[in-house]
């Protein structure tokens, strides 16, 4: 889609100053409340069948009436959008959906934020400092909650039946502690299988103050259980990135004489 020139113009008259263009109160949120406006108005269009400003076919009962004001957040700030309703209710807008508070990746900014150590109460101070977003604790904690459910259900997802190739690893990351709210350099260990088809897979990822023969038999154990085939243990092929985490993994899966270093 092409924007000419002449309503270029005509969008940007009067735009003298940066923050009449890109302020609270510029041309680009007012555009977008605009358009969101009337994309919103389009389909209750195409879901009562008739234009707005026209008259309803006389045997249809469901018709117009007016609009309800939601304010949606954004990395604009908030937007006031009309948002246009039907008599019995069975609007259901696909652009902004009935119960929908926030648009342009709000949850992503929460959660890049959360996965960067921040806490709930510094997560309301920057989307306030530089959005201009009054953000509730309880908003950031649905957000937050409904990652880490998604991160527990792909940690104990099944897994295949054979992976010829397991490799396992130690990856060193700055994580902010809970209780001090420090940040300290933690171990997370990554097991990578590779499939039949040469496809690599990250099985899970483990957290561990210390790591040793223990911790490396819970980690099989947990694999196990997800479905990985006991008795593959004793033919996959073992990588590591030391000789001392090699025989661990060696002695615990009985496939010492398959174990290499990467």
């Amino acid at each position: 889609m092409t924007i000419s020139k002449e309503l270029l113009d005509e969008l940007l008259k009067g735009c003298e100053r940066p923050e009449d263009l890109l302020g609270d109160a510029g041309l680009m949120k007012e555009l977008k409340i605009k358009l969101i406006e009337r994309m919103l108005g389009a389909e209750l269009t195409a879901h009562l069948g008739y234009e707005d400003g026209k008259d309803a076919p006389a045997d249809q009962a469901n018709r117009r009436n007016g609009s309800s004001v939601k304010r949606l957040k954004g990395q604009d700030g908030e937007l006031p959008i009309a948002v246009p309703r039907d008599r019995d209710g069975s609007f259901e807008p696909e652009l902004v959906k009935k119960g929908q508070t926030r648009i342009d990746g709000m949850d992503d900014k929460i959660i890049g934020l959360y996965a960067a150590g921040l806490t709930v109460r510094d997560i309301r101070t920057h989307l306030e400092d530089v959005y201009g977003l009054q953000v509730s604790p309880d908003l950031i904690s649905r957000v937050t909650d409904a990652v880490l459910d998604e991160v527990r259900e792909w940690q104990s997802r099944a897994l295949e039946r054979m992976y010829p190739i397991v490799i396992f690893e130690a990856l060193r990351v700055k994580i902010r502690d809970a209780d001090s709210r420090m940040v300290k350099n933690k171990a997370v260990y990554v097991a990578l299988g590779v499939s039949k088809d040469g496809v690599r897979e990250v099985l899970g990822l483990w957290n561990a103050d210390n790591e040793g023969a223990k911790f490396w038999l819970s980690v099989m154990n947990e694999l196990k259980n997800r479905g990985h085939d006991d008795l593959w243990w004793k033919t996959v092929a073992l990588v590591a990135d030391d000789h001392a985490h090699a025989q661990q993994l060696g002695k615990i899966s009985n496939a010492s004489n398959k174990y290499e270093l990467m």
